[in-house]
């Protein structure tokens, strides 16, 4: 009997080990967490997945930072300019997804995202209707780039002498951001009405949207999942000047497919800067306690054309390269010389960050970045950081432009970021826990198996023990002979 029990508990213990083991090389439960994970993550309307999607509900908040000029008339002089950083002016970002419909079948789904932006002043360092600034005037410059060289160069002078306009002006935060009527541009509009009388730079941008995005529903693979198809009734771009940077690639940075690794590109288009870019992994950390990758733009995104000449077809016209670390999307800014880069020119060409004095970039302020949760993709931390320059030069037809040196001018840079709420982050936590469980069962009937081991091992020496102590008078024969 004892030895039944014996050989019972040994192939037990070899049995639950070899089990535990094969599942471990086979991965067969992280399979299975891995297939759950991939046919929960699809647009489909009435779950968490879509409602997740169509109302995000971690809060978003967008920070304002101004660059106020302290040295004007120096700069027309030919000095480098000396700006002050005045900010955040923070506004609280409203973005549900609205009018969504779902097309061919469920696999493809569109849908309109508009924002709308409330002023937070406990996140704020003043008021936005009272705080001047100093800075480019954006409008006066850009009327004498549209005009210079042409039969209306004459009437811009003369507009400019009227409204005595200068290449700098001040205006409130308020104005600056949600316009103010601009008497320059106003006159403009007579002639041309497809010329907005009104100026800011986030105009016409509170509680409206960019446009119509059509997003793929991950029905026909989650690598698709909320990929980005079509904008404004278009597959692709048409201002830059090659294929491939006209292209549509990626998401709009809210949501990421599932079953992320680190070396894979995360594709992101974004209508601010005109075009797609992607990002690559930094480094692993947690955020609420769950785990996440870091993803941050990569350096090739800005580079310069000797290190990366696919960004050739970013340069517009064609050979007109500002240098790295900067885009020129006056293109698509209505001809405005709007050029953007990372907030304080991080990791730009050092040029840029020499020719203004007050430029201080940071990685731990001024970088944009992404933390996924690589099982679910979900974004748990995310921050967009972009500075918004002006090309200035002088122009000798305009004397408001002065002796001033041609320089990639700081106006302001935004940081529009988003962290986790506690509710979303519980409900993640439990869903891990779950997939942890889970992909644990090997390594639990790997326990079971080396107790058994454990436990034989005990049961087959404490038989040997007791076969050594018997003595020897128990070993010799009951009748003996004299």
């Amino acid at each position: 009997m004892k030895s039944l029990c014996l050989v019972t508990v040994g192939v037990l213990a070899m049995t639950l080990l070899i089990a535990s083991i094969s599942l471990l090389v086979a991965h067969v439960f992280q399979r299975v967490v891995d297939l759950q994970v991939k046919q929960g993550t699809v647009l489909k309307n009435g779950t968490e997945t879509f409602e997740a999607w169509e109302d995000p509900p971690p809060p978003v908040y967008m920070q304002f930072y101004f660059f106020n000029v302290t040295n004007p008339l120096e700069v027309l002089q030919g000095d480098n300019p000396l700006v002050e950083e005045i900010g955040p002016y923070t506004y609280r970002e409203y973005r549900p997804r609205v009018h969504v419909q779902f097309l061919d079948n469920g696999t493809k789904v569109s849908a309109l995202n508009p924002k709308t932006y409330v002023f937070e002043p406990q996140k704020s360092v003043g008021d936005p209707e009272v705080d001047l600034i100093r800075t480019v005037n954006i409008p006066a410059v850009t009327a004498m780039e549209w005009t210079r060289s042409t039969p209306l160069q004459f009437a811009t002078e003369v507009l400019l002498l009227l409204y005595q306009e200068s290449l700098f002006t001040v205006h409130t935060v308020h104005e600056l951001l949600w316009g103010y009527k601009d008497r320059l541009l106003s006159t403009i509009h007579l002639l041309h009405p497809e010329i907005d009388p009104v100026f800011g730079f986030f105009n016409k941008m509170n509680g409206t949207d960019d446009g119509e995005y059509v997003f793929l529903s991950g029905e026909t693979s989650y690598l698709n999942f909320s990929r980005i198809v079509e904008w404004k009734g278009k597959e692709s771009l048409s201002w830059w000047t090659t294929e491939g940077c006209n292209m549509i690639n990626g998401t709009d940075g809210t949501s990421f497919h599932p079953l992320i690794s680190k070396d894979e590109n995360i594709y992101i288009f974004s209508s601010d800067f005109c075009r797609s870019l992607y990002l690559v992994y930094d480094s692993s950390g947690t955020v609420a306690g769950i785990p996440t990758y870091r993803f941050v733009p990569s350096a090739m995104v800005f580079a310069n054309t000797t290190v990366n000449p696919d960004n050739a077809g970013f340069c517009v016209p064609p050979g007109n390269c500002p240098g790295a670390g900067v885009l020129n999307v006056s293109i698509c800014k209505q001809g405005a010389p709007i050029f953007l880069s990372a907030p304080h020119f991080y990791q730009a060409d050092p040029k840029f960050v020499e020719d203004i004095e007050g430029m201080n970039p940071k990685k731990e302020y001024h970088e944009t970045f992404l933390d996924i949760n690589p099982l679910t993709g979900l974004v748990l931390q995310a921050a967009k950081r972009m500075q918004i320059n002006v090309h200035v030069r002088k122009l000798p037809e305009f004397f408001e432009t002065g002796n001033i040196r041609t320089l990639i001018f700081p106006v302001m840079y935004i940081n529009e970021s988003v962290l986790i709420d506690e509710v979303s982050a519980s409900k993640l936590k439990h869903v891990l826990l779950e997939a942890s469980v889970v992909t644990g069962i090997p390594f639990i009937i790997m326990t079971l198996g080396i107790v058994f081991g454990i436990v034989f091992i005990v049961l087959v020496c404490r038989s040997r023990g007791i076969s050594e102590e018997s003595t020897e008078d128990e070993r010799s024969p009951l009748i003996r002979t004299s």
